[in-house]
Formats: structure tokens, sequence, C-alpha cells
């Protein structure tokens, strides 16, 4: 029975501080969001607090005025008192008449105190003291409420007073005044007169209540009144905020009411004005934009016509090169080159107007993503293989499927992939892939160890035609418009494509898309930076006596089967366990030798294995690349593009396909558009 009390006194008071708290929320609420609550609130402080001072400040004086004039009436009646008590006790020298006489004097007095000669001290009680022949006390009256202090000073023959609490009994219990004055006439003889306060104390409570009653009128008018005064100025303040919210949501005829000529009114003619200002001028750009957009999508369907009659021109005659001089074969090889860089900028452009205009749209498949990823590698190999790149692949061993438009998707790798090749100064790139069902989401970061990028570039790499150095000489040619489509593609997946970099330590870009479309995307299997820590080669690892890196060097890691029929012929690089890799230009997938063998168990990879955790869909495989010793991964700046984002990269450059042979099947960076239904001459 006990417990069951004392979980119900718990439950009360859950209830209780649940309550409480909601109110304190909604109060919080209120108080942030009503200017007119804080200042009616703010005023009632303030005026409450000045009452209260000037209320003190005005009981103490009035009280000390009334005390003023009772001792001052007081002294007057002690004066007639004592006069009265000397008439009666002069020329008695027995004891037994001094007692008698002394009651006489003290009956004198108390009819004197009820009548009208009592004056303004009003009524009193007197006691009387003496020392009679005998050296014996006489008293009459009540001389036990008297203070002992206050006799001590009467008997040194001064007038004194003092304020105390005396009980009769008649009931009256209360403060009093007692004012006491020895004899001229008589000596020893001690006169007191005891007045009672009530009065005072009566008119001191009436005009506390008073002003307390008074003040709260007060208070109740203020706040009327601050209400009504803060309500004519923030209506309109509320007003303006009201049309401001609707004007930012596109309803760009939204305006204020002008109603007099005050403040407020300049204010809405200003408000106006500028709304008038900026809907014409939004008017203008969206019309301007729109031109652009025309322009550019009219231009390259134009363009398209007469690049194709060149096209093939010039396929003709690259077809017949073997029969010209060397001059002119050189020519026609370099006419079919530019001609695959200014179709790949029309592609580009194209595909920009759709994204601008709002009609790009999803072709979304149900595939694995590792094919994206293989036929993007084989796209850039050539790129890879000219700069003597390693492509260091790490795919998952089982299939990762994704519900994705595979040719944006390959898109996408393929100019994260050019890029890294051009930014990373020899030196190995890395792509790696991983899934997790839980998060729904499938991530992929390609990432180099080359030039990085500068603070704050993060922010600016996925602009259009914006170029971290524009002086940087660029094997994959392109346009600047590549991670700005990238942005869009991933956008349209619902997806994110983020950005890191740091001077000296290379740059790392993320795509994250989800594995089923129209569920909630999650955290991205793979981490965007690198781990803090020095990057060792495989080589070094050996070296250094790596007990699990030495048992893998036996494993098969060489270039591996191209996953294009015209992948060129892959050069091996050193055995490093869970990723293939390619110096120059070979790539496959990671965690397979072309034998078949897996990554060993144990070994782990020259790459920091950090976001290696696969999702339910990938394989632990290990990364590998040969990294110098002094340019190790640490943190950097980050930075996300989600769905909301535009942009370019440090070179938003797509790559430049290899050149097309003598058939007139010349590819460009995006000629998989023409391919899926784009325009076409």
């Amino acid at each position: 029975m006990i417990d069951g009390s004392r979980d119900r006194l718990e439950r009360l008071l859950a209830a209780v501080v649940a309550w409480s708290k909601s109110v304190g929320e909604a109060l919080g609420h209120m108080w942030r969001r009503s200017l007119q609550l804080r200042v009616v609130v703010s005023t009632l402080t303030l005026s409450l607090i000045v009452i209260t001072i000037l209320g003190v400040v005005l009981t103490s004086q009035i009280t000390d005025r009334l005390l003023d004039a009772k001792i001052n009436a007081a002294v007057e009646e002690m004066t007639r008192a004592r006069n009265t008590v000397e008439n009666q006790m002069t020329g008695v020298h027995d004891s037994s008449t001094q007692a008698i006489r002394l009651q006489d004097a003290l009956g004198a007095l108390s009819s004197g105190s009820t009548s009208q000669s009592a004056g303004a001290a009003g009524s009193y009680k007197a006691a009387l003291a003496m020392v009679g022949d005998g050296q014996q006390e006489l008293t009459a009256g009540p001389i036990q409420d008297v203070p002992a202090e206050l006799r001590r000073f009467v008997q040194q023959n001064q007038v004194s007073y003092q304020f105390t609490t005396v009980s009769d009994p008649e009931g009256y219990r209360g403060s009093a005044l007692i004012i006491g004055s020895p004899s001229n006439e008589v000596a020893t003889l001690e006169i007191y007169l005891i007045f009672p306060l009530s009065n005072e104390e009566r008119s001191r409570g009436l005009m506390a209540g008073t002003m307390f009653i008074g003040g709260g009128v007060l208070l109740v008018l203020l706040a009327a009144i601050t209400a009504l005064v803060t309500r004519q100025v923030v209506l309109p303040i509320r007003s303006a905020a009201r049309i401001a919210s609707r004007f930012a949501d596109g309803r760009l005829k939204e305006r204020m009411l002008v109603r007099g000529e005050d403040d407020m009114a300049r204010l809405a003619m200003s408000f106006n004005e500028m709304a008038e200002s900026l809907s014409n001028q939004i008017t203008q750009l969206e019309e301007f934009g729109n031109l652009q957009r025309r322009f550019t999508s009219d231009v390259s369907h134009e363009l398209r016509t007469p690049l194709t009659t060149v096209r093939m021109a010039a396929d003709l005659i690259h077809g017949s090169s073997d029969e010209l001089d060397p001059a002119l074969a050189r020519s026609a090889e370099l006419l079919v080159t530019e001609l695959d860089r200014f179709e790949g900028l029309l592609n580009d452009l194209l595909e920009i107007s759709r994204h601008d205009a709002g009609v790009a749209e999803l072709q979304v498949e149900s595939l694995d993503v590792r094919m994206c990823a293989r036929a993007a590698i084989s796209t850039v190999r050539h790129l890879a293989k000219e700069s003597s790149v390693e492509l260091v692949v790490d795919l998952p061993e089982d299939p990762l499927v994704a519900e994705v438009d595979p040719r944006r998707v390959e898109r996408v790798l393929r100019n994260l992939l050019a890029n890294a090749i051009d930014h990373s100064e020899g030196k190995p790139v890395l792509i790696r892939m991983r899934g997790d069902t839980e998060a729904n989401a499938v991530g992929i970061v390609v990432r180099d160890q080359g030039v990085g990028l500068r603070p704050g570039e993060e922010k600016l790499v996925f602009n259009r035609f914006w170029r971290s150095d524009p002086s940087r000489m660029r094997r994959s040619g392109g346009t600047g418009l590549g991670l700005s489509i990238s942005v869009e593609d991933a956008n349209l997946h619902d997806g994110r494509l983020e950005a890191w970099g740091e001077p000296g330590l290379g740059a790392s870009f993320r795509l994250t898309l989800p594995l089923v479309r129209g569920r909630k995307l999650g955290n991205s299997p793979l981490t965007l930076e690198p781990p803090k820590r020095k990057l060792l080669t495989a080589e070094s690892a050996a070296l250094q006596g790596d007990p699990e890196t030495s048992a893998t060097e036996g494993a098969s890691s060489t270039a591996g089967e191209a996953e294009s029929p015209s992948a060129p012929e892959a050069s091996s690089g050193p055995g490093i366990p869970g990723a293939e890799s390619s110096s120059g230009g070979g790539s496959s997938d990671g965690g397979r030798s072309p034998s078949g063998a897996g990554t060993p168990d144990g070994a782990e990879p020259a790459w920091p294995a950090e976001d290696a955790t696969s999702g339910e869909h990938g394989a632990a495989g290990a990364d590998s690349a040969r990294f110098d010793d002094t340019n190790g991964s640490a943190a950097g700046t980050g930075s996300a593009v989600g769905p909301d984002s535009a942009g370019g990269d440090r070179d938003s450059t797509p790559p430049a396909p290899p050149a097309a042979s003598g058939n007139g099947a010349g590819s460009s960076d995006d000629s998989a558009i023409d391919d899926t239904g784009g325009p076409k001459p």
C-alpha cells in the first residue's frame, strides 16, 4: 500500500513538473514572439518598482509625522499632569498621607485623561511613583508597564519618552508611547503617562491600504494604456512583417497600406517603394535568365547541325590520314580531338540548360552501382596513363544494387576522377565505394593527394566556370561545368556531393546516393576527410616489418582485366592487398585479382582504412596506394553540397575523351546524351 501511494505521488509530481515545463515553454514562446507583451510586462514591472519605493517612502514619512505630533502633544499633556500632581502632593509628609494623596493625584489624572481637556494627545493612563519617609517606594497606577530604562532616565531628573508594547486588563495589547517626568516640587516623585498608539496604527493602516489599492488601480490603468499605445505601434510592424514574409515567398504584388503622414506611414511608403524596385529587378532578372537559357539551348541545338557536317568531314579526312603527309595527318588528328572537346562543350551547355529550365529527368534503373564506377574508370584510363597516375580501386566484392540513373552517376564519377587525375601531381588516385542499407545510402569517395584546396575554396568548388588555378595545365580540357552538372545530377537523385581539401594534402569528393528512391537518405558509409595520420607506402610498410603487410607480398594485385574491350593494357603494380591499382591507366575492381583471389585475411592497406567499413552491401575491402611518407592526410576544411546547392569545382571540367578513330564514332565527355534521347541534329 505504501509503494502504491509512493507511485501515485511520483506520477502526480511528474505530471505537475511536465505541466509546469509546458506552461513555461508556452510563456517563453509568447515572450520571444510578442513585442507588445514584452513592452507591457516591462512597463508594469518598472511601474511596480517605482510605486513600491514611493509607497515605502510616503508611509515612513507619514508615520514619522504622526509620531512627532503624538510626542509634542504628550509633552504638553505631561506639563499639565505634573502641575496637577504637584498640587495634590504639596505639604504632605506623613507616609500614610502620602500614599492617599498619591492615589488622589492618580484619580485626578485619570479623570482628566477622559475629558476633553486631554487635547490632541488623546486618552492616556497615568502611573506615579515616589520614595516615602521610610525609604519605601510608593506607587499608583500600572507602574509595571514602565520600562526600567525609562525610569532610570526620569530618576536622573530628565523628561524622557519611549515606545513600547503594553497590555491592560481590558484586552488591549499594542504599541504605546510612555513619557515620564520628575517633579520640581516633590522630591523623588515620578510621573508617567501611557498613550496608546491605536489611533495612529489605524491611520497608518488606512493609509497603507489606500496606497495599495491606488497602486493596484494605477498598475491596471498603466497596463491598459501601455497595451493601447504599443498596439498602435506594433500593428503596423506586424503588418509589415507579414507582408515582407509574403513578398519573400514570391508574392511580389504585396504592398503595405499607407495611412496618414506619420513615421509609420513613411515606413510603409518606403517599404512599398523598395518592394516595387525589387519586384521590377526580379522580373527583369527572370526575363534575362529565361533569355540566357533559351539562347544557350538554341545556340547549342543550332551548332550541332554544322558540327555534324564538320565531324563527318573530319572523320573522313582522319580515316585517310595514312595517305596524307605527316603534317596534314597531324592536323586531321588535332581537328578530331578539338571537335570532341567542342561536342563535349555543347553537351554540357545543353545539360545545364535542362537543369536551369527544370526539365532534367532521371531514367532510374535498379542496377549494380559498381558498373557505373567501372565504366567511368574505363573512360578516364587514358588520362591516368598519360599522367602516369595510379588508379586505386576499392569496390565491394558483392553487388551493390541501387535505384539510380546510370548515365548521370557515371558522368559524376567520370568528372570526379578526371579532376583528381588533373590535380594529383602524379600521385595515386583512390576511388572507394561502400553501401549501408540501414542508412539507405551508397557512398563513393574519390580522393587524391595533389595540390588540394585552399581555405574557403571548398565553398566555391562547385560554382560554374570556377577554377582554383586558371594558369594550371590540364589534360582533361573541359568547360568548367563538369562538377556543376555533377551537383545537379546528385540533387536529382536526392543525394549529396561534398568536397574537402587542404593545401598540399589533396582533395576528397564524396557522392552519397539513396539505395531506394523515396526513402530518407541517412549518413554516408564513408568519411569525407582522410584520417589524421601519416600514410605509408606498401613498400615502406614491408621494409618496416609490418607483419600484416609483409604477409600479402605474394598476393596478386596486378592491373587486372579491363572493364571495356577498348581499355589499354594495364601495367602491374606491387602486391597491395584489398584493392586493385593501375599505374598509368589500368584499373579494375577492388578486392579481386584477375585470378579471382580475394583480399587476404588480416591484410592492412597503405591507404587509410578509417572509412573502409562497408555497409550491408559492401565487403570489408582494403585500400591501397603508393603515397609518399611526407604527404599524409590530415583534417581540413569540408563543404557539403546538398540538394539546394549549385555549382563547379576547383576545376569544374569534364574529362576529355580519347582521340576518336577514323571510323567516325567520335566520343565526348557526355556523348551518352545523344544515346539516351538528347537533342540530335
